[in-house]
């Protein structure tokens, strides 16, 4: 079943051990208010148009590191939409957090069990996967790289930007606010992560050039739990921040302690967005935010897979043009690029089997 643009929620049990529950949106949203879409494709800057109905109903596997929240919630709508607009076949799944790698490779493999046409993995570890995508390589399978960047060279094509021009971004901003920007707070997110780890190469640079007062709070999943006990032990050590340069969920996290906070507090930015650091930025509680337009990677993801299995020509790496959100400009930006609509949930869908797709 794919995505359609009405209210729908369905739950299916499919075996013992799994439960598919997909909670789709409860307002239509225009695919055409994005495409033509502004990107850049090789290092070039272009206009991206997908290519339309798929020539046939290809089977799709989307794996997610988890759906923990609303940015992967944002990327697995945005999958099922741009499947459900191309007519073809998907299923997504997500691991449970970055702690379960395991299960990731599980779930791969599951899907090569179903016979799945092509992959799209937001892959956990950036290496974790890469003997699997080397069979899939070898059998003809195309696998994109969507938003956590994966290094193999086997990989088909990325639909990703870059995390450390994103977290380069991000504290160039912090540094044209001041000569002196004062200290620096930091909190990546989860050890081990290609996106952590390309963000924290940026950073590390920039700090050691510009010789900052820099702070790192310590690695941990990207969930409400964690990142709140990180940034709360951060600001606790350090009560003179001037700044925090953070993961989405540990921007929430800070906002939500700062306004219990007494006295001055640091200026909060995000190296990337989700739906709760927008809502901040509405709300004018922290400085800036950098974008990487997940929505619209996750659509272009799904559409990159269709040209690669109907042998059409497709750019090797791709990504939305990067922009940097201030409570100024937000107005400005399309945030169907990044945002799934209100109360929109994960959408867990299991791959039907192949012999069982496209039947009622």
């Amino acid at each position: 079943m794919q995505g359609a643009n009405f209210p729908i929620r369905f739950v299916c049990r499919l075996s013992s051990l799994l439960l598919c529950i997909g909670l789709l949106a409860v307002r239509p949203v225009s695919a055409q208010a994005i495409w033509p879409a502004k990107v850049i494709a090789d290092g070039q800057p272009q206009e991206y148009q997908p290519v339309g109905k798929a020539a046939k109903q290809w089977r799709i596997c989307a794996l997610l590191p988890h759906g923990k929240d609303h940015y992967w919630w944002g990327v697995a709508w945005g999958l099922s939409e741009q499947a459900a607009a191309s007519g073809v076949e998907l299923g997504i799944y997500e691991a449970g957090g970055y702690e379960f790698g395991w299960k990731q490779q599980q779930q791969l493999q599951q899907c090569r069990q179903k016979q799945a046409d092509a992959y799209i993995i937001a892959a956990i570890h950036a290496t974790g996967l890469n003997a699997e995508i080397k069979a899939l390589a070898g059998e003809g399978k195309p696998v994109i790289d969507l938003i956590n960047g994966i290094k193999s060279p086997d990989v088909s094509a990325h639909s990703a930007v870059s995390f450390a021009d994103m977290a380069r971004l991000s504290l160039q901003f912090i540094l044209q606010q001041k000569a002196n920007p004062g200290r620096i707070g930091w909190l990546p997110g989860p050890r081990g992560a290609g996106w952590v780890h390309d963000a924290e190469l940026a950073v590390n640079q920039l700090q050691q050039q510009h010789k900052l007062q820099w702070f790192h709070g310590g690695y941990g999943p990207p969930d409400a739990f964690h990142q709140t006990s990180l940034a709360r032990s951060l600001t606790e050590q350090q009560p003179q921040l001037d700044w925090v340069l953070a993961n989405a969920v540990a921007v929430r996290a800070l906002a939500q302690l700062q306004a219990r906070a007494k006295g001055p507090v640091p200026q909060l930015v995000a190296y990337y967005s989700n739906p709760d650091v927008v809502e901040l930025l509405r709300e004018g509680r922290i400085a800036a935010a950098a974008t990487d337009s997940p929505v619209l990677q996750a659509r272009i993801a799904v559409d990159l897979a269709i040209r690669l299995l109907q042998q059409l020509p497709v750019p090797k790496q791709i990504g939305p043009s990067l922009q940097m959100l201030t409570p100024d400009n937000l107005s400005q930006y399309n945030l169907q690029q990044l945002l799934p609509p209100d109360e929109q949930w994960i959408i867990r869908r299991e791959l039907l089997n192949k012999e069982t797709a496209g039947n009622p």
